[in-house]
């Protein structure tokens, strides 16, 4: 990818990495990390410094939260359960409560860390969320929702493709990961996640034979993108991918999309 094209989309502000898909691992990299170098004193060695922009995005969605009616949130989303301080609700087999003051998002179900991927998915779920949204009831594959065909490509190299590579020769290890995220087998090729109570996903596995390499795909409600962003759901998509190899004790396989 070209210095101008960069600054291109620096301009446009795009939110997440599948909003261009020319080079993955430029795009993953240039998305995911801001780049600086800090001269160390009038004769000092120069030092690389990383921040990761999906911090500053989260911080940024998290004042965002304090701005929004909680009432409201609660009403057009009934998954969320909430008490005096806390908004609860589950992503991808961990529970998480929501601060109602502060709006920081720490874990309820283990003492894991809280990913920026994951409080990102949270936030804007939150925000997106339409207000009579409703299950269409016909699974489609992520490039088949409104307005995700820009990014079909992106999604098969990124996530479909590495899930694919990652699982390969262990569909047995697949099947334990869907269970440690509180999934289901629906079949011999097929199991059932929830990102979100409100939006399921559906996990589609063939492994490799003598033919054919493993091939994966991800399902989604065909109303999805009323309940969060298209962009968001490639974000949850992702997540759901490093949340099954970290399930699996598996190194993730092939994938730019790096997790904060």
């Amino acid at each position: 990818m070209s210095l101008n094209a960069l600054r291109a989309k620096e301009r446009c502000g795009a939110r997440f990495y599948f909003a261009w898909a020319v080079d993955f691992s430029t795009v993953a990299m240039y998305n995911s990390i801001n780049i600086r170098w800090r001269r160390a004193g009038k004769a000092g060695a120069g030092k690389m410094e990383f921040t990761s922009n999906y911090d500053k995005q989260c911080e940024e969605w998290r004042q965002k939260f304090l701005g929004m009616n909680q009432e409201e949130i609660c009403a057009k989303l009934p998954e969320i359960q909430e008490d005096e301080s806390d908004l609860t609700l589950w992503h991808f087999g961990r529970q998480f409560a929501v601060s109602k003051d502060t709006g920081d998002i720490r874990a309820l179900s283990d003492d894991g860390p809280v990913d920026a991927m994951a409080k990102m998915n949270i936030y804007t779920l939150f925000w997106y969320a339409k207000k009579d949204a409703a299950h269409m009831g016909e699974w489609l594959p992520y490039r088949e929702l409104k307005s995700a065909a820009p990014f079909g490509a992106a999604f098969q190299r990124g996530v479909l493709e590495p899930i694919a590579a990652t699982f390969s020769g262990k569909s047995d290890l697949l099947a334990e990961a869907v269970k440690t995220l509180r999934g289901e087998r629906l079949s011999a090729t097929g199991f059932l996640l929830w990102a979100f109570l409100c939006i399921p996903v559906k996990l589609n596995f063939w492994d490799a034979d003598d033919e054919f390499p493993a091939q994966a795909n991800l399902l989604f409600d065909g109303n999805s993108t009323d309940f969060n962003h298209v962009e968001s759901i490639a974000t949850i998509a992702t997540e759901c991918m490093h949340q099954l190899a970290d399930a699996a004790g598996l190194k993730l396989k092939g994938s730019p999309f790096y997790r904060f």
